[in-house]
């Protein structure tokens, strides 16, 4: 249920009854007509641009438009009142009533309050870490973004399939096999010493190595291929499974998960790349160095295997095969993406780091290139997150050799902390992760300042039944907006409005792919609740809980009722829990 939607198609059939009439011309933009709430909330519920819209291809003046339109509108009994403003926008009053029905509708669909249905199939892959090492506060980012944008998407209709793109081929898996290695040679009673400059030093890898010892004793005495094959097959499950279970502690899982080394195996990387030449988009050439730039890892001063990726908007080709006949990390990405649309997934999202900025068009040029414009793929950037504690920034962990944990963290400050906090920021800006910050609590902590709002209600509740006000009292008394006429004063309705523009915030959060809106539209509705609790202390007639004002109680227990069930609703979307108490 969508207020906003329902009078914006309110506003649509008034306008179709002006054109019926010969009042407005056939053949307006209809469609581009909007609702939103007004800045100034003095100025009324709810303010369309119909009239600034459709003026000009109706060949009048806005304002003339716009009285058109309030003269209609005023026949309703949904509106209260239709004014003119400026230039010609309108600013709706809508009837107490319709506010006050919004609650028993809350009540009705519980946490499924904002569905909505028929949005599609879509692919959204993040995280997709190297298979290296553990997860650091950075994948932790990337994560909690792709799993809240997921959760909001579906909330919104679309069907997901969450994707892990293992790079589990290339020289960095080498790196681990050899660091692998040396730990097994430790397990096995050696002196290792530090370990050597290009091998990945930390702790983690000390189970890899005692397993490799365990299971491939006489490993040592083999060939150095045999060997590095052999660690490979050991320690990229363990390093997979360990993966798996630190986004597990994050609230975080995946569906499907594809190796980039499979794409090789089974042929898909040579496929892709004939799908592309045999629509003329391979050539042999040299590519010119990015000028005023550091050569990127793929371009040689050689003749190359190149993609005309400077066809389909990007700023030069890319090379796929380096001189000596090796696969650059641009093709077997490719071969990844046409994987997925082969899989019936032609709407892709994909999840990057900041770093990985630059790639951005080659990848959607390949994608346009390789589907014939049949798929689309959007990408994400995550930005940096810096860890800060007293002030000062944290950089170094001993279980990694060089950076803080995932782990780590959410285990000195817990899942919702962590996946509340990765979204308070807008995914592309820079992060502060401040660990005093969350754990304090206070309304300056975001997740305890949402959570205890939540807390706080359900403790009312509790106690309701005490004061004489049982759960049938309250259900009856939520099931018409009748029974919810004492709910008039100016904080309660503000209250109402906030939870209205539930849907229409998470449709327009899902439409521009930014989850972080939901946290943000969860620290207002705390606040607009807050004020309502701190005034309750300061008027008796807005205490929830009054013997001698039933009517009025069981009204205020039902809208908290309904704010609760909102604010539960917004925290499933973001992998938040909604306490009940407070710990």
């Amino acid at each position: 249920m969508n207020l906003f939607a329902e009078i914006e198609t309110q506003i649509r059939h008034s306008l179709q009854a002006l054109q019926a009439r010969g009042a407005l011309p056939d053949g307006l933009p209809l469609e581009r007509v909007g609702v939103e709430p007004p800045r100034d909330a003095s100025h009324g519920d709810m303010a369309t641009n119909a009239a600034m819209i459709l003026a000009k291809p109706a060949g009048l003046n806005p304002r003339d438009v716009a009285g058109l339109l309030v003269a209609e509108l005023v026949q309703s009994d949904a509106i209260e009142s239709a004014e003119i403003a400026g230039p010609g926008f309108v600013n709706l009053r809508l009837s107490a009533s319709l506010w006050l029905a919004l609650v028993p509708k809350i009540l009705h669909q519980g946490i499924r309050f904002g569905d909505q249905t028929g949005a599609g199939k879509l692919n959204i892959e993040y995280v997709s870490a190297n298979p290296t090492g553990p997860m650091h506060v950075g994948h932790a980012r990337g994560a909690v973004f792709g799993d809240a944008l997921a959760r909001l998407l579906e909330k919104t209709g679309h069907d997901v399939l969450r994707e892990y793109y293992i790079n589990d081929a290339g020289s960095q898996v080498d790196v681990l096999a050899r660091s692998a290695l040396l730990r097994m040679r430790e397990a096995m009673g050696e002196d290792i010493g530090a370990i050597p400059e290009g091998l990945y030093p930390g702790d983690y890898l000390i189970p890899v190595g005692q397993a490799l010892a365990e299971s491939h004793p006489d490993l040592a005495s083999q060939e150095d291929a045999t060997q590095l094959q052999t660690a490979k097959s050991v320690a990229l499950p363990m390093m997979m499974a360990r993966i798996r279970d630190d986004l597990a502690a994050l609230g975080v899982a995946h569906d499907f998960f594809l190796s980039e080394q499979s794409l090789h195996d089974d042929g898909s990387v040579d496929k892709s790349l004939e799908a592309l030449d045999s629509k003329g988009l391979i050539y042999q050439g040299v590519l010119e160095p990015p000028k005023g730039k550091t050569p990127p890892p793929d371009w040689e001063p050689q003749e190359q295997t190149l993609f005309r990726s400077s066809d389909f908007g990007d700023d030069s080709d890319r090379a796929l095969k380096k001189s000596d006949g090796s696969w650059t990390y641009f093709a077997p990405d490719i071969a990844c993406h046409f994987n997925k649309v082969k899989r019936g997934y032609p709407q892709m999202i994909d999840v990057w780091g900041a770093d990985h900025i630059g790639y951005i068009k080659r990848m959607q040029s390949a994608v346009t290139a390789i589907s014939d414009g049949e798929a689309s793929l959007e990408v994400k950037v995550c930005n940096l997150v810096k860890l800060m504690r007293g002030g000062e920034p944290v950089k170094m962990s001993k279980r990694s050799g060089s950076f803080i944990t995932l782990r780590e963290v959410v285990e000195e400050v817990g899942k919702d902390a962590v996946r509340f906090m990765m979204l308070t920021r807008k995914n592309d800006a820079p992060l502060d992760f401040d660990f005093d910050v969350v754990k304090d609590k206070s309304r300056d902590n975001p997740v305890f300042y949402v959570q205890y709002a939540h807390a706080r209600i359900c403790s009312v509740l509790r106690n309701a039944p005490e004061a004489g006000f049982s759960e049938a009292d309250i259900r009856d008394a939520s099931l018409a907006a009748q029974n919810l006429d004492s709910l008039k004063d100016p904080a309660e309705l503000a209250l109402i409005r906030n939870l209205a523009n539930y849907p229409r915030m998470l449709a327009s959060a899902a439409q521009s792919r930014e989850p972080h809106r939901v946290a943000f539209y969860l620290m207002d509705l705390a606040a607009e609740f807050h004020a309502l609790w701190n005034l309750g202390k300061e008027r008796l007639d807005l205490r929830f809980l009054q013997a001698d004002d039933r009517a009025g109680s069981l009204a205020r227990l039902a809208l908290l009722r309904a704010t609760a069930t909102v604010i539960a609703s917004g925290l499933e979307v973001i992998g938040v829990t909604p306490e009940v108490e407070m710990r």
